[in-house]
């Protein structure tokens, strides 16, 4: 079987199941080996229909003078019968034989095509059978690029191939070869100049190893899961060669990098945008030995997503008018049905806007997300992006789906950003029109039917409108993650690439996507048998890959922002969504999810005292000297957190003291952070024998202010500042009430589990 890269170039050969090295037939044979074939066997080729009266006759002659058979006066036609016809006596019986079918194959073929199989099916020596294989193992170049003196070196090897091989018979080969050129000289076919060169060429040592730049691409091939016809042995790939060196040499030195961290296995695929084309196919990294399953293709394997889907959700959500870039997402301690998520430096923001949520890669708010999305939704639009890993029912993977809960290859992957870039190229060209072919799977087979060129074109988006591609690249552009002393630095390359990382649950997979209007690059880093290594994150493991290699390819320009399938949309500047009165009002251009966008949720009409200290109302002051203010009014919990880092935030002001308190909401002023809704918790045993404490946390609009906790109508204790209590319940159901020092109250009802042994 043979690989070739887009030129012709030789990628990958492996020996053929009879221990032969074969290629597949060409369809026209060099020049210059076809001329100083000729002339050594058969010079009156052209105008013979098959046998060579006068060469018969001089072979009779020449046998008949030496009294023993030098000369068969077989011609090339005739050689390449008895080549199809396996091991035959040389007898005159076989010699009729021959010369018969060798007419009826001039009449069958042409010249050129009988040239063609002759120089497929010629023994050249050892295991080595057809030109273009004796070229590779003898010179290390394609036949078209032999030398004159290469060229006859092999054209006089069929003719005795066990007697003249390079290595053995140096001697007869030379001789052989300078008496060839002589007579090539004497034809006119060589100067004289060309002459001496050629007399002057060393014959070729032992046979070389032949290529052997993507064996993974050419072993998936022969395992017959990337093509349909089982007879086919030769392959011409969109492969380019020397990309495919260099990538090569990228992925070995950061292998040398990765394995001081016990990381062994290393994969990139790279795709042509516009040509839907395979440009490189690293499978796995040769240097990682077979003890690190080196000969495992990684790109076509299922393995964890981590974060890498994040960016698909957030597109999905935006044309589904749930949020827009900058709409704010709770960042806050939470827990789902037993599922408690946790960002990946283990802090709370309390709200983030959904495009930072993206640059960080939170993991918390990306839950909510999917959550108030749907997983079945979500799931569905997995699969209009020819995920098809993720084969499971919804139900299988839950909100885990989004943290890498489902398996993906790195082949689907980089698929299905390369749809959202080709979808964004051909927006504006389609004039506002989408092409489902977006987002089928590239080829890696230069000789596979390309799309039409005007392909059916439709209005409605069929997987993702390119609005929210537009708006997914860009908030791509950017990739952030905490440093050392727990804030969040920003990661741009000098050019501008989208791109995205991914860490698996365990730190079993790294992953790094990225694309650009012309190329998408996909990076996988890890190790095959699945061993986790502490470290092994897609921003340190296989981002550098990433960037590495997109140092080689050139895409100056950017994706069209598309304005024709967008509108100016008047939002809140503080929250990100749909401006109500008492916002102030940012305007920013929206896909079609725009008029499905909610109304600002956190903005409130307050009015305050004429200090602008204290809130009052007219139970408690009359309402010529109340001073009205829009405030953004954060639930306790979102607020707490988000204070934290916001020192810009304001909090409500509190009631002016003469106002009555039960004018307060309790959901207003406390929330519980744990135990969560329903909650069935289950305390493990300490190594004493007793139950483990479990601690019960709430906050508080006002710092100072005091609660007052009980459980099951027993009073506990009270807090201030810090709302915490450790407590250690019985086995059973539970009702826990907190009340503060104004009387606003909370209940939360909850189960201790038992341990079962």
């Amino acid at each position: 079987m043979v690989l070739e890269d887009r030129d012709g170039n030789l990628m990958g050969a492996r020996i053929a199941a009879d221990g032969q090295w074969r290629f597949p037939q060409r369809k026209r044979v060099p020049e210059r080996f076809a001329q100083a074939l000729i002339t050594f066997e058969d010079r009156r080729f052209y105008k013979h229909p098959g046998i060579d009266p006068i060469g018969i006759a001089r072979a009779i002659q020449q046998n008949f003078k030496n009294k023993r058979i030098v000369s068969g006066g077989s011609t090339l036609t005739m050689q390449t019968i008895r080549m199809s016809r396996g091991k035959q006596s040389r007898s005159v019986f076989q010699k009729i034989i021959e010369a018969i079918l060798a007419t009826r194959l001039e009449l069958s073929y042409s010249k050129s095509d009988i040239l063609s199989l002759y120089a497929a099916n010629a023994p050249f020596g050892g295991n080595v059978v057809g030109l273009d294989a004796a070229s590779w193992r003898y010179y290390g170049k394609q036949a078209d690029q032999l030398t004159w003196a290469e060229a006859a070196t092999l054209a006089v090897l069929p003719n005795r191939p066990p007697l003249i091989h390079p290595g053995r018979t140096r001697d007869a080969l030379h001789a052989k070869r300078n008496r060839l050129l002589q007579r090539l000289f004497e034809d006119g076919h060589l100067n004289a100049q060309t002459l001496e060169l050629s007399l002057l060429e060393i014959l070729p040592e032992n046979p070389l190893p032949l290529p052997n730049i993507s064996p993974h691409l050419l072993e998936t091939i022969r395992a017959g899961k990337r093509y349909k016809s089982q007879q086919q042995t030769g392959f011409t790939t969109t492969l380019q060669r020397d990309l495919q060196n260099q990538i090569n040499t990228i992925l070995n030195r950061h292998h040398q990098r990765l394995l001081g961290n016990g990381i062994h296995n290393l994969s990139a695929i790279v795709l042509d945008v516009e040509k839907n084309e395979v440009l490189a196919y690293v499978g796995n990294i040769s240097k990682a030995g077979a003890a690190h399953q080196s000969a495992v293709d990684v790109i076509p394997a299922p393995r964890s997503t981590g974060s890498i889907l994040k960016p698909f959700l957030y597109a999905m959500a935006i044309d589904d008018g749930l949020i827009s870039p900058t709409s704010l997402l709770p960042d806050i301690p939470t827990y789902m049905g037993g599922y408690r998520p946790e960002n990946y430096n283990e802090t709370f923001d309390g709200l983030v806007p959904a495009k930072r949520v993206l640059a960080r890669s939170l993991n918390v708010p990306m839950v909510r997300l999917l959550h108030d999305y749907g997983l079945e939704k979500f799931h569905f639009g997995l699969q209009q992006l020819n995920l098809h890993a993720i084969n499971q029912p919804p139900s299988h993977y839950g909100l885990t789906l989004i943290l890498g809960g489902a398996e993906s290859s790195l082949w689907e992957i980089t698929n299905a950003y390369a749809g959202v870039a080709r979808t964004l190229r051909h927006f504006q060209p389609n004039n506002g029109q989408y092409q489902k072919q977006d987002f089928t799977e590239a080829t890696w087979l230069a000789t596979t039917p390309q799309e039409e060129s005007n392909p059916n074109l439709q209005k409605e988006f069929p997987t993702l409108s390119a609005a929210a591609c537009w708006q997914m690249v860009e908030a791509m552009r950017t990739v952030e993650r905490p440093n050392s002393e727990g804030s969040w630095e920003r990661f741009q390359s000098g050019k501008r690439i989208a791109w995205k990382t991914g860490t698996s649950f365990g730190f079993r997979d790294a992953w790094a996507v990225g694309m650009t209007p012309r190329y998408v690059v996909g990076v996988w880093a890890g190790n095959a048998d699945g061993e986790g290594r502490p470290g092994l994150v897609g921003v340190n493991a296989a981002g550098p890959v990433l960037f590495d290699i997109f140092s080689l390819l050139k895409s100056p320009e950017w994706f069209l922002k598309p304005i024709d399938e967008m509108a100016e949309v008047a939002l809140c500047a503080d929250t990100g969504y749909r401006a109500l009165p008492d916002c102030p009002v940012d305007s920013t251009w929206l896909g079609p999810g725009r008029d499905k966008l909610a109304g600002c949720p956190y903005h409130q009409r307050i009015h305050l005292d004429p200090t602008g200290r204290f809130r009052v109302n007219s139970d408690c002051m009359e309402p010529s000297k109340m001073q009205p203010a829009s405030w953004l009014v954060l639930p306790p919990i979102e607020e707490t957190y988000y204070q934290k880092n916001h020192p810009e935030y304001r909090s409500l002001p509190p009631l002016h003291p003469d106002c009555p308190a039960e004018t307060e909401s309790a959901s207003r002023m406390i929330q519980l952070i744990y135990p969560p809704r329903g909650a069935k918790i289950f305390i493990p045993v300490d190594l004493d024998g007793q139950l483990s404490r479990t601690i019960f946390r709430a906050t508080h609009r006002n710092p100072g202010a005091r609660i007052f906790w009980h459980l099951d109508n027993e009073f506990l204790g009270t807090t201030e500042d810090f709302h915490e209590l450790a407590l250690h319940p019985t086995p059973g159901k539970h009702i826990l009430t907190l009340v503060d020092d104004k009387g606003a109250r909370i209940v939360r009802e909850f189960e201790i589990l038992e341990e079962t042994r």
